[in-house]
């Protein structure tokens, strides 16, 4: 049974990717132009930070040039971070954005934007916005109701609101 050679690079790159305590959430081979490109997407719970992402960029260049994964051709390795656009597939998507805000189709009760209060093994316990001066209301999606779901971005988000949630911004020592 031969492996495809995305079976190939996971297997090579997913060791890796534990040993830094991130999680390898895509690898992609397409072509750029005169060669390829490698795009492997890798992501924690706490968020990758650049010297992360540089660091196994480096690890990923030296086990991919001492094996025959990609081959003899040139490629381009892009090690990324999941973006915001991406959609939320897994429950451990939705763990890492708790807080957020959400846009969820549901596959019986259509469109529903909340944001995202706690996360346990069936689903989610989210907060529907009031509109209009309203309260906020809770609602609950299970995970197999779940049709698509993204991250919606927040520009008028108060300061002050749940910003533990966002995760995005990290503080470094000097």
């Amino acid at each position: 049974m031969s492996t495809t050679q995305s079976e190939r690079l996971r297997a090579l790159l997913e060791p890796l990717v534990a040993k830094a305590g991130l999680e390898l959430e895509e690898v992609k081979v397409s072509a750029a132009g005169n060669r390829r490109q490698l795009l492997v997407v890798v992501d924690a719970d706490e968020g990758v930070h650049l010297d992360t992402l540089a660091e196994v960029s480096r690890e990923f260049s030296q086990a991919l040039d001492a094996s025959d994964a990609m081959g003899d051709a040139e490629y381009l390795l892009e090690v990324t971070s999941p973006g915001t656009d991406r959609p939320l597939t897994e429950p451990r998507h939705f763990r890492r954005n708790t807080g957020r805000l959400v846009k969820l189709q549901l596959k019986e009760r259509g469109e529903l934007i909340a944001r995202i209060m706690t996360v346990d093994d069936s689903g989610l316990d989210l907060e529907v916005p009031g509109v209009k001066g309203r309260k906020p209301k809770p609602a609950r999606a299970d995970f197999a109701e779940i049709a698509r779901a993204r991250v919606e971005i927040e520009f008028n988000r108060k300061a002050g609101e749940d910003q533990a949630a966002e995760g995005d911004e990290s503080t470094e020592e000097a």
